[in-house]
């Protein structure tokens, strides 16, 4: 099972690699919907990809080396939707404030996969 899991983190790499991150919501910058909501990492997507919500792939980026972290696993009951968001380069600090940032609602939840 290792090497599956291995497998997908190297997979994730290679998607992260060769492809453009675009920070659209950087950190300190109200949400476009929600003014009150202030990104406190930044937050953007992988140009060229494509996720569940037809956008590309969200990602958060953090303050340490950019390498892949970690993946939060959502589910949004507003949307009916569910995805995953690659955290690349996150303290343990940023960790813990995407996390909450997904669950500090009743209508979205998220768990941390850590690498």
């Amino acid at each position: 099972m290792n090497s599956y899991n291995d497998d997908f983190w190297n997979a994730l790499d290679e998607l992260v690699n060769n492809s453009e991150i675009i920070i659209d919501r950087p950190k300190g910058t109200a949400h476009p919907k929600y003014p009150d909501f202030i990104y406190r990492v930044d937050y953007g997507y992988l140009k060229g990809t494509s996720s569940m919500d037809g956008s590309g792939i969200d990602v958060w980026v953090g303050s340490g080396e950019k390498k892949i972290d970690a993946i939060i696993c959502t589910v949004d009951l507003m949307k009916k939707d569910s995805e995953i968001k690659i955290l690349i380069g996150c303290t343990e600090e940023e960790k813990s404030i995407v996390y909450e940032t997904h669950n500090e609602t009743q209508f979205m939840k998220g768990v941390l996969i850590r690498r």
